[in-house]
Formats: structure tokens, C-alpha cells, sequence
């Protein structure tokens, strides 16, 4: 069995912030709970090899902010669309509307949804 190499984890997490930005941009927000979890077992590997070479890890610190700017834009968009839906979905029950003195007045629209049965 080989040794892992502070450089070989170094490069590893290099592809990984790599992969990460690609499904970002992508929009695979599926795949970041497996990034995280790949980027932990990584930073914990770093960890235990003692090894400070903060020279060396600067180049990635550059990656990590450019990935967190994509994925707190991804989450934005997320909230955006939740927000959107949510309206939508208030304007089906019922409609703001105003009458002829300015007064704000809520029509409910309620949706018959019944099932005749005929013979």
C-alpha cells in the first residue's frame, strides 16, 4: 500500500474544487452533498499529516471562495424560484384586487373538484 502524499491530497482536493465549480455551473446541485463529503475525508487527511505548508495550499483558498460565490448564487436562484411558486400558488386560492375607493379586497376562488358518477 502507498503512502498519500501531502501534494497527493493537495491535488486531490484541487480536482475535487475543480469538479465541484463544473456542477455548479452546471446546475447538479444534486452532487454537493458528495463534494462536501469527499472535501471533509480530504481536509481531515490534511490534517493528519502534520505537515503546515500554508505557501502551498494558498492557490486553493482562491477555489473555495470562487465555489462558495456559485453556490450561494445557486442557492439565491433556489430561494427565487421557492418564492415564485409560493405566489403562484396564493394566486390560485385567491386574487388581490382593489375596488373603486382604493381599499385593498381579497377574492378567494375556491376550485370544485368533485367526481359525478353517472349510470
Amino acid at each position: 500500500m502507498t503512502q498519500v502524499t501531502f501534494e497527493d491530497i493537495l491535488e486531490s482536493l484541487d480536482e475535487l474544487l475543480e469538479q465541484e465549480r463544473i456542477a455548479l455551473i452546471n446546475g447538479e446541485i444534486d452532487q454537493i452533498g458528495d463534494f462536501l463529503i469527499r472535501k471533509e475525508e480530504l481536509v481531515n487527511q490534511l490534517n493528519a499529516t502534520d505537515i503546515t505548508k500554508p505557501d502551498e495550499m494558498g492557490f486553493l483558498q482562491g477555489k473555495v471562495t470562487r465555489n462558495q460565490v456559485l453556490l450561494d448564487n445557486a442557492l439565491e436562484g433556489i430561494r427565487t424560484v421557492a418564492r415564485r411558486l409560493s405566489t403562484l400558488r396564493s394566486i390560485r386560492k385567491s386574487l388581490d384586487t382593489y375596488d373603486a375607493n382604493g381599499n385593498k379586497k381579497k377574492i378567494s376562488a375556491s376550485i370544485a373538484s368533485s367526481v359525478e358518477k353517472r349510470a
